[in-house]
């Protein structure tokens, strides 16, 4: 809002302007989750806006343009840089290509003007690149029932072909339509882990993306957390990269520097069948490749059980001492006991655990995790990205009258907040996510490689029974790679994931975040939803989208993921088929929504005055009526 007024003239021109944005329709709002990396297809949902791009096209041109022709416009808006480089080898006359720019243009301003209907002039003005922000508002707000102005229109268009425009405005125009047709993006969690390039993801939103909010997942805090200085996080973070076969991720993404890792890692190890890597692109993995991630992994798995049991012995509040597995092992290593039961080890690779102190670190171990923690600090990338991702990103959020969240709620059987003291302050529900947020920024704003509360902590969030992003009972990392019997391999969920089917259960919880049960919804990430279930939960209150984009759970979820949708009708459940390669999807022109399934539909027509924005802007009125109070 406008602060220097110079009379009450143009104070009264911003209350008119303001109560006017009240009464537009709200802008529509897209709900992601669990992109694991997968830079491809979650590029591609947003550039189609999940579906809603060809679903206004739809509306505009049915009876206008054949089918064929509007999934052409379709594709030229999400690639029009690739799009373009095809239309153009079609063409062998300069003339014909012209008339093509021509229509084109013409069918870019009218989808735009369709997509802007909702904004206001100003906001339709900032997405446009600024090059051509003049030009376009000249076409777009032209009165083309003016024989004078379509005249004039048709010379603006005849310039832009003859200046040697028209590529970088098709380009501009679609990029500003991309950004209008999703109003406002909701990451629920997890842009990192398994999928290859999540450092593209954070690129993308940081450079071509407007308002867009986080609810980091568990996955996420891995990299926070080592960026904070959790050596522990980062222990968990490398040991994934090399099991996904990703750790060319750290140094050619953000120039960590593995050598001495490497180097340590095959001069203490041999390759064993259950820590070969996986391939989560398909392709098959160069076998010196296999050979570092296999030895890798190994050498910090090892080192993170170590650093586990020293933290868990400084803090009993944690109640993780199940966790502490080291010393349960026989004097020969083949077996160990756990629960009074002893098991055999398979894949044993403890030759640099002392039986005497088992959760010491070796010299050389030391020496390697103090070189890397100072690494992933120093990385000015990785803190860029994660700084991005802790401006914009909460544990929780409560936007426009429904609560966004990962992963769970901690609660007990019959529903009610389960409670935990730690430093001798008892947290539950709401307080609890409001504890872990202030913990997580405080020690991301002073990093430090000492050992400290918040840096546990936040090691804490990825794995402990009750961080509200992980929602299980342990973490049996230890048991899945050394022990065949595959009962030890269960992780117990929280009772949250049975009752969140129920909906005096999704009630309790909207109070319990001071949300009106009546209206509010909670949107949920974190646990696939498999073929055949619901995602829709509670009678319509619990939506839960990850539907399983990262590649390997399409064979258990059947689907390429889900996006949800909140526009000024109501709640889309968005269902997307598999997503192959960028170039199929380009050169086949393949799209990945298979259905929309309305699951909410409003009585009447949401506005702005209707969102938090609208209640901002009230403030902002009652303030200048105020001030003008004071003029008189």
């Amino acid at each position: 809002m406008k602060k220097n007024f110079t009379n009450d003239n143009e104070i009264k021109s911003e209350i008119i302007n303001l109560s006017a944005i009240l009464d537009l329709p709200k802008g529509t709002e897209a709900y992601v989750s669990d992109i694991h990396g997968e830079y491809d297809e979650f590029a591609h949902i947003l550039r189609n806006g999940s579906g809603n791009t060809r679903q206004k096209i739809s509306e505009l041109f049915t009876g206008k343009l054949t089918e064929d022709r509007q999934k052409k416009l379709a594709f030229l808006i999400y690639y029009p840089s690739e799009i373009l480089g095809q239309i153009k080898q079609q063409f062998s006359k300069e003339a014909d290509l012209n008339q093509w720019y021509f229509d084109v243009f013409n069918e870019l301003i009218d989808m735009l003007r369709y997509t802007s209907i909702k904004y206001t002039r100003s906001k339709v003005r900032k997405a446009i690149k600024s090059d051509f922000v003049y030009i376009t508002e000249e076409l777009l707000y032209a009165d083309q029932n003016d024989s004078t102005k379509r005249s004039y229109y048709r010379e603006v268009m005849d310039n832009i072909i003859k200046l040697d425009m028209a590529d970088s405005f098709v380009i501009s125009t679609c990029h500003t339509i991309q950004h209008l047709v999703v109003d406002h993006l909701h990451i629920i969690g997890d842009v990192y882990d398994r999928g290859p390039h999540p450092e593209l993801i954070m690129d993308h939103l940081m450079n071509r993306w407007g308002s867009l909010d986080f609810q980091w997942g568990n996955h996420d805090i891995l990299w926070i957390g080592s960026t904070a200085g959790s050596k522990l996080c980062m222990a968990n973070l490398i040991r994934i990269s090399a099991r996904y076969n990703n750790l060319k991720l750290l140094t050619n993404a953000y120039d960590i520097d593995l050598s001495d890792l490497k180097e340590f890692a095959a001069e203490n190890y041999t390759p064993l069948p259950v820590f070969t890597p996986r391939s989560d692109t398909g392709d098959p993995i160069e076998n010196s490749d296999s050979v570092y991630d296999n030895t890798v992994q190994q050498a910090m798995a090892i080192m993170q059980f170590k650093l586990e049991g020293q933290t868990i012995k400084r803090h009993p509040d944690f109640e993780m001492e199940n966790r502490m597995l080291l010393h349960q092992l026989s004097p020969d290593r083949k077996s160990i006991e756990i629960n009074g039961e002893t098991y055999p080890i398979t894949n044993g690779c403890f030759q640099l655990v002392d039986p005497d102190d088992p959760y010491k670190l070796t010299k050389k171990e030391q020496n390697l995790i103090d070189d890397l923690i100072r690494q992933f600090i120093d990385s000015p990338k990785l803190k860029y990205h994660m700084s991005f991702m802790m401006n914009n990103g909460s544990m929780y959020l409560k936007y426009n009258g429904n609560l966004l969240l990962h992963g769970c709620v901690p609660v007990n059987e019959d529903g009610s907040m389960q409670e935990w003291t730690v430093d001798g302050e008892t947290y539950s529900g709401k307080s609890l996510f409001d504890f872990f947020e202030k913990t997580l920024k405080e020690g991301f704003q002073n990093p430090s490689v000492e050992e400290s509360l918040d840096n546990d902590v936040i090691w804490y969030l990825w794995t402990g029974k009750m961080s509200p992003l992980f929602g299980k009972a342990a973490m049996t990392t230890f048991e899945r790679y050394f022990i065949e019997d595959k009962a030890l391999h269960k992780e117990l969920t929280n009772p949250y994931y049975s009752l969140r089917k129920e909906e005096w259960f999704a009630d309790e919880l909207l109070k319990e975040f001071g949300l009106d049960p009546d209206d509010g919804h909670i949107v949920n990430g974190h646990t696939p939803v498999k073929r055949g279930h619901n995602p829709i939960m509670a009678n319509r209150k619990i939506f839960v989208i990850d539907g399983g984009m990262s590649k390997p759970y399409h064979k258990t979820t059947g689907i390429g993921g889900y996006t949800l949708l909140s526009n000024s009708f109501g709640f889309q459940l968005v269902t997307h088929e598999p997503f192959t390669t960028r170039a199929k999807a380009i050169a086949d022109m393949t799209d990945v929504v298979s259905t929309k399934r309305v699951i909410e539909q409003s009585a009447k027509r949401k506005t702005v005055g209707d969102t938090d924005v609208g209640v901002k802007i009230r403030n902002q009125i009652a303030e200048l009526q105020a001030r003008l109070e004071r003029n008189r």
